[in-house]
């Protein structure tokens, strides 16, 4: 047994024990729940040239950290930046293999693809993977139960960057100000799924990923907020707030 594989099955013990003792994970992420000025960012999509190492170059500038979901059909073409998140000591969770919304898929490949994609996604960076985000964060309640199977808890989010969209950079800078306080989970991009993902958006936005989250930290620091991945935010003492979310 190779001590991925170990910790992969610690992970496992350990979110069994978590559900035995709390009864059942109930709805997904939404918020937190803490004292601290901090807000959880997340970032979809990626990894991507041109996206992740601007952000990383970013956060590393304000201090600051972040989850990152990934696709794993991104994973196995960019490995490096994979590699660069986490050595940067940021936090990795599954965004999907790739990024068909599971409601369009039978239950059960969408629960075998659940599964597979955290196995892949474990070896690939050696640690145990917590959250999932559903593509679009479209899910049903069997899509959600298949991943509470799987020890993976969905995260979904608030405020957003609009940077998915052809947006200006002050339209999507104020956008990322709305309603944001302590403990919002806010939703942001490293990259964009195009048809090779399994996505079918359109073309992708042009912008600069690094200067907008530079101008979208600098907008939490006036407020006295500072940008903390889920898992950091979470050992700093915030509780998750869960609710249902299912769009379909």
């Amino acid at each position: 047994m190779t001590a991925r594989t170990t910790a992969r099955t610690a992970a496992v013990v350990a979110g069994q024990a978590a559900r035995r003792s709390a009864g059942m994970l109930v709805g997904s992420a939404v918020e937190l729940r803490t004292e601290r000025p901090e807000v959880v960012l997340t970032f979809d999509d990626g990894p991507e040239p041109g996206g992740t190492d601007r952000i990383l170059a970013a956060l590393a500038a304000a201090g600051a950290s972040a989850t990152f979901f990934v696709l794993l059909t991104r994973v196995r073409r960019y490995r490096s930046l994979v590699d660069d998140v986490v050595a940067a000591g940021h936090e990795v969770a599954l965004h999907g293999v790739d990024h068909r919304a599971l409601p369009t898929l039978p239950p059960a490949e969408a629960a075998r693809m659940i599964r597979a994609g955290k196995a892949e996604l474990e070896d690939a960076v050696g640690r145990p993977v917590r959250w999932f985000r559903p593509p679009y964060g479209r899910q049903t309640g069997r899509n959600w139960a298949a991943a509470a199977r799987a020890d993976l808890l969905p995260v979904l989010w608030g405020p957003t960057l609009l940077d998915w969209t052809d947006a200006r950079d002050d339209q999507r800078v104020a956008r990322s100000q709305d309603g944001v306080q302590k403990g919002s989970i806010v939703l942001a991009h490293d990259g964009f799924a195009g048809p090779e993902d399994g996505a079918c958006d359109g073309p992708p936005p042009v912008l600069d990923r690094g200067h907008l989250v530079t101008a979208v930290l600098a907008g939490y620091a006036d407020r006295g907020l500072t940008a903390r991945s889920l898992g950091q935010a979470l050992d700093g003492g915030g509780r998750l707030v869960r609710a249902p979310w299912f769009p379909g």
